[in-house]
Parts: C-alpha cells; structure tokens; sequence
C-alpha cells in the first residue's frame, strides 16, 4: 500500500472520518478545501486531505500535469479508504475527487466492509459545453449513501439537465443557490459564497450524522 501525504483537521477522536479529495485543477491546499476542511472538523468530524499522484508531482517540479487515469486515481482512494478504515470513512470530494470517491463507492458496494458514505462537491455531471458526455452511469444503481451537494447553475450540471439522469435511491441532491462550480454565486444572487459554503457543511455534517 502507498499512502499519500495527510492533512489533518477536526478532533483526532472523532467518530467518522471524511476522506477528502481535491478537483483536477486545484490541490488539498487551495481556498476551498482549506475552508470545506477546517468547516467540516469544526462540526465534529475528522477530516483527512490528500492529493492524488498527478497532484503530487506538480507539487514537486511545479509544472502542469493531466490527472493520472481512473485506475491510478481510484487506487489511491482505495489506499486511503483502508488505512482510515472503512466502516468509519465518508469518502468525498471536489468535482473530480467526489466523482472518484462515487466511483469507488459503486465498486466495493458488495463487498464485506463497504465505505460508510460518500459525499460530492460539484459532481462533474458532464463536461462543459458537452451534456451528451454524461458521467453518471455508475449512479443509477449506487448502493453507498452519497450526497451530491450542487448549485442550479453549475456548469458541468444544472438542476435542469440532473432532473432528466436517472440516479439511485440512495443519492440525496441538494441544491444550493446560483453559482458556478465552486459553489460561487454571482454578485447578484441573493445569497453569499460563505453562505452557500456554510449551508454545504451543515449538510455534510446532517448527513454524516444520519449514518452512525
């Protein structure tokens, strides 16, 4: 097992654990896993950043990397998921690190120990520009308790092209006001970034709450 480098937020003796994972363009370092980080420990929850290998290697030589293939990237979660421990880890992440997470999710569903949840941050419905590229097809049947936390206007999935996917039962939708896919709002809306990041994290901890 090669583990990645952990940043630690949130009491070391909490119950669950979120395995957080990053985007592919931005590192556990950025904006706004630092602010979904330290948010979601300060509501009781033990939360583990890691960067994927691609991530890691931009990190060291500061050049610009595509990220690793999905078996590389869905190893590494794997990786993690065991070292914190299954049964206790919510496994999540940004835009590509929540779509990871979802994808590991689907494949230990029917074994032994599965993961406790999953949790999505601006899922990647599509690429912009592109909604005949869907990206859901291991949703439909998804066992694992995954909450998909995304704006009405996210370009890689709005609320109108996610109401025509079909999806499991067991992935809750909540939708947070305007914005693009950092959960930004325009200047215009009627509410804040830090709210629409407020409301994301007392949902992640509501959530995170209904499994133990």
């Amino acid at each position: 097992m090669s583990l990645p480098e952990f940043r630690f937020d949130g009491p070391e003796d909490a119950e669950t654990v979120f395995a957080f994972a990053h985007g592919a363009g931005i590192g556990m370092g950025s904006a706004f896993m630092d602010a979904f980080a330290t948010g979601i420990g300060a509501r009781g929850i033990r939360v583990a950043r890691f960067e994927f290998p691609y991530m890691q290697m931009m990190n060291r030589t500061g050049g610009r990397r595509p990220p690793d293939r999905a078996p590389v990237l869905l190893e590494t979660f794997r990786d993690v998921a065991d070292y914190l421990g299954r049964r206790r880890t919510l496994i999540g992440g940004k835009s590509m690190g929540g779509r990871i997470a979802s994808m590991l999710a689907a494949e230990i569903d029917h074994e032994d120990q599965p993961v406790k949840g999953c949790v999505c941050l601006g899922y990647p419905f599509h690429p912009p520009k592109s909604p005949e590229k869907v990206r859901t097809g291991h949703l439909d049947t998804l066992m694992t308790p995954t909450l998909i936390l995304q704006v009405t206007r996210d370009p890689f999935g709005t609320a109108e092209d996610v109401a025509a996917y079909k999806l499991s039962k067991a992935i809750p939708v909540h939708w947070l006001e305007d914005g693009d896919h950092h959960l930004t709002p325009r200047k215009k809306a009627d509410v804040t970034r830090e709210q629409n990041w407020e409301n994301a994290m007392d949902r992640i901890a509501a959530f995170s709450a209904a499994l133990v």
